[in-house]
């Protein structure tokens, strides 16, 4: 489980700090005085939880609220107030709990025990990626829809990289290798970022991507893959290699001997028992 706090209340952050040390020790658990840099965090995590102050600086924990349920439809959001005068607001953003300061541990564990999305019963997530056999992107069980064919195989090149940020450079040598202009394939390669982006956008799948100047990454933890399971789990996975990765691709031939040999040892693993 991963919690997030937010509040300009140092004390009122500081006590909680303390008490969810007791109460969840194994979560991970972020916690911040400022609003953007504990939404910068979301982008990053998928967070369960979330313990919001109301009257925070630069962005209001209602308006931070609105985006992190924008990244995660499925966060618990509970609030924390010196009164109950944002308590209707809270529930229009379907808020799992409100908390009255100042607050205690029995208080934060009634609230950690009726969360309205408890993560036994959370949702698959909304994007799963097939790379065994052809590479597809599926979004609430449905293929996405790209502009440009060349975006949907930027996608799969970062899939393949699990996470890891890939450069401009290193994506134009995987879509064209050594063919044409480079500052054509630059531009060209600009209009399919901007294609991956507004077709994320449309989709409400913001935090998918993790964007930094010159290159770009996916969040792991935001997406299902039968490939990340497959690593994750190994003959405990609900998904087998069996020789074919994102097959439209030839770039993906490099990567075959890797995904053979590891193969092979889980068979020889399964064999030995």
């Amino acid at each position: 489980m991963k919690i997030l706090a937010a509040d300009n209340d140092k004390a009122s952050l500081n006590a909680l700090k303390e008490i969810l040390k007791k109460t969840v020790p194994d979560a991970g658990c972020f916690f911040f005085e400022e609003s953007p840099s504990a939404l910068a965090k979301a982008r990053e995590e998928e967070i369960n939880a979330a313990f919001l102050g109301i009257e925070m600086r630069e962005l209001s924990g209602m308006d931070l609220g609105r985006y992190l349920k924008e990244l995660n439809p499925f966060i618990n959001l509970i609030y924390m107030h010196k009164d109950t005068d944002y308590a209707y607001e809270a529930m229009k953003l379907r808020a799992s709990g409100y908390l009255k300061k100042p607050f205690d541990i029995n208080e934060v564990e009634n609230e950690l025990e009726y969360l309205r999305y408890p993560e036994t019963q959370r949702k698959l997530k909304r994007v799963f990626a097939q790379t065994f056999g052809n590479f597809e992107l599926f979004v609430d069980g449905e293929p996405v829809v790209f502009k440009y064919t060349r975006t949907k195989e930027i996608m799969a090149i970062l899939v393949n990289n699990r996470g890891a940020q890939t450069t401009n450079g290193e994506i134009i040598a995987s879509l064209w290798e050594d063919e044409g202009d480079p500052e054509k394939k630059l531009s060209y390669l600009r209009n399919l970022r901007q294609d991956l982006l507004n077709t994320f956008n449309r989709l409400k799948l913001e935090g998918i991507l993790i964007k930094q100047r010159g290159s770009m990454a996916v969040a792991k933890d935001r997406i299902e893959c039968d490939l990340y399971d497959w690593l994750d789990n190994g003959n405990e996975s609900r998904y087998r290699y069996m020789g074919e990765y994102m097959n439209q691709y030839s770039w993906s031939e490099y990567y075959h001997a890797e995904l053979d040999e590891i193969s092979y040892d889980l068979e020889e693993d399964a064999h030995s028992l």
